[in-house]
């Protein structure tokens, strides 16, 4: 056999068998994106981070029929099959780099993402003691190690501390032993700039991963193309005897 298309077969394969893996890894970047932000559901409001996660899911339901097509395409060499497969390829290649292309687009706006989580943040933490948003502002402080929206002095400005002239447990390093007025007491990093860390660290994995498969998908491209090319000028030659 032909040791272009050997390579370009064995490729295919392997790239069919990574579709099933890639349909897994991808549908778990996107539910965990979409998890990730609905832990911070009360503090972020920009909805649009949440489109390449979409894509993401979408592009990942095909991705075990995709297998089973190029697999059985590449084997039998199929020209229709190849064409198929190169197709969805190009499909899916196209919905990777869109998606990529709206991760950097938010990412680009840090500082407008930065005023929109404060302004957000600063609005739940002001309903801190009367709303449902109680346990969320809890959960975050608690999780990410942080105290107010900048630092604990924010709490100084909410109804809950000229209430209570106290600043919450959550807030505290060591919650057994802290009567919330020490400010030593507190975690000193304030959590707007924790969740939005949080939320570039998720978009960052998620870009190396679709990054990786995107990469795939090119020299799955290239190789559909060298074996319809080879077994085009295979099937052009005449035979040499009666």
């Amino acid at each position: 056999m032909d040791c272009g298309i050997c390579t370009s077969k064995t490729i295919l394969l392997f790239l069919s068998l990574v579709f099933w893996g890639a349909g897994a890894a991808l549908a778990y970047v996107g539910a965990y994106i979409i998890m990730s932000y609905k832990t911070f559901d009360s503090f972020v409001e920009d909805k649009q981070s949440l489109i390449p996660a979409g894509i993401i899911i979408i592009t990942s339901v095909v991705m075990v029929v995709i297998g089973l097509v190029g697999c059985c395409s590449t084997l039998r060499e199929s020209k229709f099959g190849l064409g198929c497969f190169f197709l969805v390829i190009v499909i899916v290649f196209a919905a990777e780099v869109t998606a990529l292309a709206f991760i950097f687009i938010y990412q680009s706006k840090s500082a407008q993402i930065n005023q929109e989580l404060q302004r957000s943040m600063n609005e739940t933490f002001t309903k801190y003691g009367d709303s449902l948003d109680t346990k969320a502002v809890d959960d975050l402080q608690s999780q990410l190690k942080c105290c107010g929206v900048v630092n604990y002095t924010s709490w100084h400005n909410t109804p809950w501390y000229q209430k209570n002239k106290t600043i919450p447990q959550s807030c505290c390093i060591n919650k057994t032993q802290c009567d919330g007025t020490t400010t030593s007491q507190f975690y000193q990093e304030g959590c707007v700039v924790k969740v939005e860390k949080f939320l570039h660290d998720v978009l960052n994995y998620a870009m190396l991963v679709i990054l990786g498969f995107a990469i795939i998908k090119f020299f799955g491209m290239l190789s559909v193309c060298v074996i319809t090319c080879r077994s085009s000028r295979r099937s052009g030659y005449e035979p040499l005897y009666a």
